[in-house]
Formats: C-alpha cells, structure tokens, sequence
C-alpha cells in the first residue's frame, strides 16, 4: 500500500492502520455545500463531530461530550455518542444542513461510531 505510513508494531501499528484507512476514506469523500461531510473525531474519552463545507473551508455546526449540555451526562460512553450525534444533527439543521457525507474518521463503524450515526439520522439528518 502506497499511503504514506510506515509499518510498525504494536500501538503504533494500529494507529498506522488508522491512518491509512482515513486517508482511504478522504479520497472518496468530500463535503460540499450542498451536501457537508460530517466527521466524527474519537479519543478515548471524548467524541466530536463536526459538519464541514471543504469547498469554503468552515465548520458549519459542532457538538462534542465536552459540550456543556452533555458533559457529565448520565449513561456510558455509548450514551454520550447518542447525545453528541443528536445535538450535532439539531444544530446543522439550525445551519440550514439537511444531508450530509458521513466521514467516519478511519473508525470502524461500531459501537459510538455508529450510535453517533443512528441519532443524527433519527434526528433528521440524511446520510
């Protein structure tokens, strides 16, 4: 594979792995103005997402578990992920979005992933 990480072991493998996914995934996918990308960035602790018009280069709406609705929130991470893809949705709807390029940042598409997803769908925002 010609994508510009080196192999390694361990940790660093997997964070390799990662990458060359993401820049997998970035080739294809691009947020226009019509239809922005959403990507979701995962740490350990936190999830963000933010919808992106790549044309302009802006951020158009945000949300993130370090929000202050959400911070402290009941429920496991999982849970959290729910709210962050509710509240993102709600926004971006606010911003006059209403579909959207899923840009699932190299992540496989499971777990907070995926709750992020299904409640920014439920909330109304076409993938």
């Amino acid at each position: 594979m010609a994508y510009g990480t080196k192999i390694a072991k361990g940790d660093a493998y997997k964070r390799a792995a990662k990458a060359r996914r993401h820049i997998r995934i970035r080739k294809n996918v691009s947020g226009t103005a019509e239809r922005p990308r959403l990507v979701v960035t995962r740490s350990n602790r936190n999830i963000v997402a933010q919808v992106i018009d790549d044309l302009k280069g802006h951020t158009l709406a945000s949300a993130s578990t370090l929000d202050t609705s959400i911070r402290g929130g009941e429920g496991d991470k999982s849970a959290q992920a729910q709210q962050v893809g509710a509240l993102v949705a709600e926004r971006a709807k606010a911003a006059g979005v209403e579909a959207v390029v899923f840009d699932r940042g190299g992540n496989r598409y499971a777990g907070r992933i995926a709750a992020l997803a299904d409640a920014a769908r439920e909330a109304g925002l076409k993938f």
